[in-house]
């Protein structure tokens, strides 16, 4: 499956659906992708669709007392207004992507050309969406607050079976979360179940923008999430939104991250000339211990009467990784002085390569 879409990816959501207010979402588009494009990473920025017709009941539109119902028909919007903010996240460099609560709202990320699909934590075992959005054929981020294992073994085995591309993301579906319950440690098991999915985190916390993502990183995420918002006609800011100086600390904590953790985590990394050049100042040279004539064997058994290790190691001198029982002297060699590579009858000896770097190295 191809992974790549998700990797590195950041999501910003819209959050509470921009209130319903068309200029409002598009000040927030327009602020965010200023701030993506200054910190050089990739970003979608997530819209919520619901279809109020199907999505509600018409007994219960009118029913102000519930909180979820009253959000949805408040700040519903119609098609052009939706298109409008897509073509403003096009134009801002980030890519277009929705949250779809039902199957005429799918239906209305592929009219609109949405790239990629987020199935929410609430719909994880949703099967008549799930299937709806399979057929799409598009990618689809799935984050899992409050899902069983069984429900997210199924979907990924659904997914999987299709060759759709899915990514993971570890969520704990609390508004806004404390620190001590956003449970870091299960991105390490969703990296070891899911192997050949992109894993991310999704999150609500709101103490700071910097601790969570670069662990998350190191841990193995590789897509981030959070809602957006900004200060804006004196409506308050849910806590566990991100305003945008916040959203410039999460981007640059993230670059740190990477630089910090460095290359791959599945083969051994290639160390720095520097770094080696600095090791090899540390490395012990073997000295004679006392005057050995040519053709003195320098065995195992006998190697602490006739040589010692010490520091500094000079050019072209053997070294505690090279000495070896059995090497035969070819010069004789006075008490104190170093045994350099010439000396003895060595495999390095005759390696032009290995004597090179034997000579390139120490004092």
């Amino acid at each position: 499956m191809n992974r790549d879409i998700f990797e590195d990816l950041f999501v910003l959501e819209l959050a509470n659906n921009h209130l319903g207010k068309l200029e409002r979402g598009l000040k927030i588009i327009t602020d965010y992708s200023r701030i993506v494009r200054f910190n050089n990473v990739r970003a979608a920025i997530k819209l919520q669709f619901r279809d109020v017709e199907s999505f509600v009941h018409k007994d219960f539109r009118d029913r102000s007392d519930i909180r979820y119902i009253k959000k949805t028909v408040d700040t519903h919007l119609p098609k052009d207004a939706y298109l409008a903010m897509i073509n403003a996240i096009r134009q801002g460099g980030c890519i277009p992507m929705a949250t779809a609560f039902d199957e005429a709202s799918v239906d209305l990320c592929v009219e609109l050309g949405i790239q990629i699909l987020k199935l929410a934590s609430s719909d994880l075992n949703d099967w008549p969406l799930i299937e709806k959005m399979a057929k799409t054929r598009k990618p689809v981020i799935v984050s899992t607050g409050g899902s069983s294992l069984k429900d997210l073994d199924d979907l990924v085995t659904f997914f999987e079976n299709r060759n759709i591309p899915l990514a993971i993301n570890h969520c704990v579906s609390l508004y806004p979360s404390e620190d001590n319950e956003i449970e870091l440690n299960q991105i390490d098991f969703l990296v070891h179940r899911y192997p050949n999915h992109v894993i991310g985190f999704s999150t609500h916390e709101y103490h700071d923008w910097h601790s969570s993502v670069m662990m998350a990183y190191a841990k193995g995420a590789r897509t981030f999430e959070r809602h957006i918002d900004i200060e804006y006609e004196n409506v308050k800011v849910s806590p566990y939104c991100t305003l945008p100086h916040q959203a410039d600390e999460w981007f640059k904590a993230w670059h740190k991250a990477r630089a910090m953790c460095g290359g791959s985590g599945t083969t051994k990394r290639i160390p720095q000339d520097r770094e080696t050049k600095y090791l090899d100042a540390l490395v012990r040279g073997v000295y004679a211990k006392r005057d050995l004539p040519a053709g003195h064997v320098l065995q195992h058994e006998d190697l602490t009467e006739d040589v010692y290790l010490a520091v500094p190691l000079q050019k072209g001198q053997v070294s505690c990784r090279e000495i070896m029982s059995g090497e035969v002297l070819l010069k004789p060699a006075k008490k104190d002085a170093p045994i350099l590579i010439d000396m003895i009858d060595s495999p390095y000896s005759g390696n032009e390569s290995l004597k090179a770097a034997i000579y390139n190295r120490g004092l």
